[in-house]
């Protein structure tokens, strides 16, 4: 089996969820803090994410008060690159948590998707 890797903010709720629902359940996970710089992902690293995530690229994108604040509209994050090139720029917007594992990929919202996607 593929290691487990969700990219998880700890100062979001539902990520911090993800992160112990897949503890109880004995699952091992590589914790990716990508609100650090030193782990933040390029563009090239989220085209990646973006080729074997099971949702709509655009779903990536935190439609928040920092997206409006940074002059951005739907229309700027239509395509994989568009998405790709927001992302590397303003990291913050990954919307969290990002569960990886088996060569697959989710967002972690709503909630219920982490257990079975963990197969817990």
């Amino acid at each position: 089996m593929d290691e487990t890797t969700i990219w998880h903010n700890p100062n979001c709720s539902t990520s911090r969820f993800a992160v112990e629902l897949a503890e109880s359940a004995g699952v091992e996970v590589r914790l990716r803090k990508y609100m650090l710089v030193a782990e933040r992902p390029t563009r090239d690293e989220i085209l990646e994410l973006i080729e074997i995530l099971e949702d709509p690229p655009t779903d990536l994108v935190r439609r928040d008060a920092k997206f409006k604040g940074h002059g951005l509209t739907d229309d700027d994050v239509v395509t994989a690159e568009q998405v790709a090139d927001v992302l590397a720029e303003h990291g913050e917007l990954l919307q969290r948590p990002i569960l990886v594992r088996d060569g697959r990929a989710i967002i972690g919202r709503p909630k219920d998707r982490v257990g079975p996607f963990l197969g817990a």
